[in-house]
């Protein structure tokens, strides 16, 4: 007899803890735009998740052994969380938080990464230097 009710009591805290989660906010997944963000500790969060997926491209793209296209390709990823980077940075600011863009050190030097048109934003990382296009785009610069 007591099996039957242990069994309801488990079932019964199962579904308290699911509905205790479903009303949970998830912040695993990064909100498409900073600026929807209002907490500074969400935002430096998402920052650092930004900064790790960063540094594992980077090491990627390093191996010189990659397909021409899977170098391309993790190149412009790498770009695009640099600029998403700096998005959250800015609302990290905004919200009265730390001036990432002065205090914080450099990522990547002129050695990791390079600018075929110095201040337009868009760098070459690791083997993506010495693609064939990029490498005349470097020479003609």
């Amino acid at each position: 007899m007591a099996r039957n009710e242990e069994k309801a009591q488990a079932l019964l805290n199962r579904f308290v803890a699911a509905k205790k989660d479903a009303n949970r906010v998830d912040k695993s997944q990064r909100p498409y735009l900073a600026t929807e963000c209002e907490d500074v500790r969400d935002c430096e969060m998402y920052r650092n998740q930004i900064i790790k997926e960063i540094s594992k491209k980077v090491s990627l793209i390093q191996n010189e052994g990659l397909e021409e296209h899977r170098v391309r390709d993790l190149n412009d990823a790498i770009n695009k969380l640099m600029r998403e980077k700096g998005h959250w940075e800015r609302q990290i600011k905004a919200l009265g938080g730390p001036d990432y863009f002065r205090t914080a050190p450099k990522l990547f030097n002129e050695e990791d990464a390079e600018e075929v048109v110095p201040g337009k934003g868009y760098r070459y990382y690791g083997a993506a230097k010495k693609l064939p296009g990029v490498r005349e785009l470097f020479r003609k610069a």
